[in-house]
């Protein structure tokens, strides 16, 4: 890699990270207190400890957010700061909360007890998060731990997303397009948030990485997919059986495909799919031998405010409903600004444009966003469907760089309008443009071994390096 493209990669994410410190804290949810009193007790603190460094952590910045808010308040930012006071009315809850459990013998797991056991026993199996979270809060502190671990996890997702671009042939100016439109649009501000989507976005953008390595012909890919969805599987084991079984999908209809056509499936077809098959048997197996969470506790966290209802007797019942209502909803409020939905084309046109047999597994990748927030239909929680934002982030570059590149002149202006040579009248016209349309039908859709771009010299640059 030369200096350069590798300066300008480390200067954006360097420029995001400077950024971010116009907002050091106020990013945390609730759940975010799970993951921090996690990694707190995996770093060596006792339940009463973690506990009480997390409350102050929330309480602080629930505080420090009211104050940002009320001093913009038209009607009230005369009025005395109420951040003092929320603060310290959030720490004498939690404080009885927490406590009232830890007196009741809710002490075991690694999470303190701010829910009841069935509700955290959901975050006991997600340990990838709150491991990658002890080295920052150990030498940083809690604040500013948890700030460093959200740039650096926000940071490497737009060098994957380059890497992916690169990979692909992409110009090292647009792919570099690419990294900042992962830091610019929600993907870069979910990242940042103390919760395990970022981490998530980064292992899925390496899974993808991998998958075009090996449409490349370049080894380690596989291996990079098969690493990179068992650290996904530590982090959130929803989101590996969604990737793994949407990228088979993929690779069953890329194969499919090629099967109707009359050739071959390929072999990087055929490994990419032992190995997402393979990784879907493997989660689903572990989920079963281990005391993981079912689909039904999960229904029943939803519909029960996190298990402070009774269980629902017709849970499905309620949920196809609830389903029904999400969808309808959110796409009224998606036509209403429609910016999303217009990205969403224009990437997912770009990387079918581009590589098809890529733009299928894109697609599959941010289909895991379709089915996080299926699963889970909250239309205030616009995080988990942060996935189908890899779409316009990798899929725009795709485009600019396939409308970008230059055109032969034969047999296109025959397609729209123009005069194709005649090949009676010319043998030199007659030959190129029957050279020309055997390129056309030869080229194959789906192909493994190069982008199209690359046989018609696009100036895409070359996968082999960075700069090309």
């Amino acid at each position: 890699m030369s200096a350069r493209p590798a300066a300008w990669v480390l200067f954006l994410a360097a420029l995001f990270g400077c950024l971010q410190l116009a907002n050091v804290t106020g990013r945390d949810t609730p759940d975010s207190r799970n993951y921090l009193s996690y990694a707190l007790s995996l770093g060596g603190a006792d339940k009463e400890e973690a506990a009480g460094r997390t409350i102050a952590y929330v309480c602080a910045s629930r505080g420090e957010t009211a104050s940002r808010n009320h001093s913009v308040d038209v009607r009230r930012f005369r009025a005395p700061d109420p951040g003092p006071e929320i603060r310290d009315e959030c720490r004498g809850y939690y404080d009885w909360s927490v406590g009232r459990r830890l007196e009741a013998g809710q002490t075991s797991g690694w999470t303190a007890p701010f829910m009841s056991e069935r509700f955290m026993r959901i975050f006991e199996v997600r340990p990838g998060y709150p491991l990658l979270l002890v080295p920052f809060v150990t030498v940083l502190g809690v604040t500013w731990g948890l700030w460093a671990a959200g740039v650096v996890v926000a940071a490497a997702g737009g060098v994957l997303v380059f890497l992916v671009l690169r990979t692909v042939g992409v110009p090292v100016g647009l792919a570099l397009t690419g990294q900042a439109l992962y830091y610019v649009l929600p993907t870069g501000a979910t990242a940042m948030r103390p919760m395990t989507e970022g981490t998530m976005m980064a292992l899925t953008l390496a899974v993808l990485w991998g998958c075009a390595l090996v449409l490349r012909g370049r080894a380690g890919g596989a291996g990079l997919v098969g690493v990179s969805l068992a650290l996904l599987f530590t982090v959130k084991h929803s989101q590996a059986l969604f990737l793994s079984v949407c990228l088979a999908g993929g690779l069953g209809v890329i194969g499919l495909y090629r099967r109707r056509a009359g050739r071959s499936v390929g072999a990087a077809v055929k490994t990419l799919l032992k190995v997402t098959v393979g990784a879907a048997v493997g989660v689903m197996l572990l989920t079963r031998l281990l005391p993981y969470p079912s689909e039904s506790d999960s229904l029943q966290d939803l519909l029960t405010d996190h298990f402070n209802r009774p269980d629902r007797e017709r849970a499905w019942w309620e949920f196809l409903h609830l389903e029904l209502n999400f969808w309808m909803e959110w796409l009224r409020r998606q036509l209403a600004e429609p910016l999303f939905l217009a990205l969403l084309v224009a990437g997912g046109w770009g990387a079918l444009r581009r590589w098809p047999a890529f733009g299928v597994l894109l697609a599959a990748a941010a289909g895991t966003g379709v089915l996080s927030i299926a699963a889970h239909p909250d239309i205030g929680i616009d995080r988990l469907m942060v996935m189908v934002w890899l779409v316009p982030v990798v899929g725009v570059p795709l485009l600019l760089a396939d409308l970008s590149r230059p055109r032969r002149p034969y047999p296109f202006p025959s397609l729209f309008g123009g005069q194709p040579p005649n090949p009676r009248s010319s043998n030199a016209g007659g030959a190129e443009y029957i050279a020309a349309r055997a390129d056309i039908s030869a080229r194959p859709a789906f192909e493994d071994e190069a982008v199209q771009a690359d046989k018609r010299g696009s100036g895409g640059g070359s996968p082999q390096g960075w700069d090309g």
